[in-house]
């Protein structure tokens, strides 16, 4: 069995709850999982101090695999110069190094990609096509029978209670390809409450199309919890076995003392991809001209 722990939106700085951190801390070590996830928005405002307290932060936790990516906070959107010349800087230089990395762990390949969009898109986010070019590559690197996950801040799909256009552009056509590479899973954040999705919920054509789960942590150390996660911070434990992900929601109130399990939902799993996801990552290769 893998244990993943999802959480998201940090945003250190102005709305960073520190109660929050240190109840999200607590439950690191009674879940003890195998991965640590965090889908972006270290930070508030991209700011040196924001940046030294995530990084502080990131090395008290235990010493297991950790996978970032950047979130559209992550940018210094109001310091226009520095946008301009190095938007990546401070992350780079405080949280990774790298904004597309892959990560192996037993049972599983993740690969984290960057959609944050210093330049345009900046709220909504971007992918490019030499992104899933490199999920692609990586995916096909995957031993048999690995779980595929992919990680990226902005969401593919949107929340019940959100607009359809409050999604990544081009949401379809990445949707489709993801499936064409055999992913399982994609863990994200960004709308500051928790939802879960299928994939063949967002898109208009699916036929063919193999699905996978989409799961989006709501913030889970801010107080900037939106819709019903109004005040309230959340994360998710996903315990995936041979034949199924038991996703687990954990909510806090702010007041509560820590997260407590509210609400758990069992999804089946399909078999090891073998021969036929191969073919499926070269497919997705093949096609990234079409990509917006």
């Amino acid at each position: 069995m893998l244990t993943i722990l999802h959480g998201s939106d940090l945003h250190f700085g102005k709305h960073h709850t520190p109660e929050a951190a240190s109840a999200f801390r607590r439950c690191v070590d009674e879940v003890n999982p195998d991965l640590i996830v965090l889908s972006g928005d270290f930070t508030q405002r991209a700011k040196v101090r924001e940046y030294e307290e995530a990084r502080d932060f990131l090395a008290r936790l235990p010493e297991i695999p950790v996978v970032v990516t950047p979130g559209n906070h992550d940018v210094p959107v109001y310091r226009v110069w520095e946008r301009l010349i190095s938007p990546m800087g401070n992350y780079r230089r405080f949280i990774s190094a790298e904004l597309d990395r892959v990560t192996r762990v037993p049972g599983a390949t993740v690969v984290s990609l960057s959609s944050a969009a210093p330049y345009r898109a900046v709220v909504n986010g971007r992918l490019r096509v030499r992104q899933l070019d490199f999920a692609a590559h990586a995916f096909r690197g995957a031993s048999d029978g690995d779980l595929r996950i992919l990680v990226t801040h902005h969401n593919l799909i949107a929340a019940p209670d959100c607009l359809p256009e409050q999604v990544l552009p081009g949401h379809g056509k990445y949707l489709k390809a993801l499936s064409a590479m055999g992913v399982d899973l994609v863990l994200g954040g960004h709308l500051h409450r928790a939802f879960v999705g299928n994939s063949l919920d967002a898109v208009l054509e699916p036929d063919g199309m193999r699905p996978f789960l989409l799961i989006h942590s709501g913030t889970t150390t801010s107080g900037r919890g939106r819709g019903r996660e109004r005040k309230k911070n959340s994360f998710f434990v996903i315990r995936v076995t041979a034949d199924s992900f038991e996703v687990t929601y954990r909510l806090s109130s702010g007041d509560s003392g820590g997260f407590s399990p509210v609400a758990q939902h069992i999804f089946p799993r399909k078999s090891g991809m073998g021969p036929e996801g191969e073919d499926r990552s070269r497919a997705a290769a093949h096609e990234k001209e079409e990509m917006p």
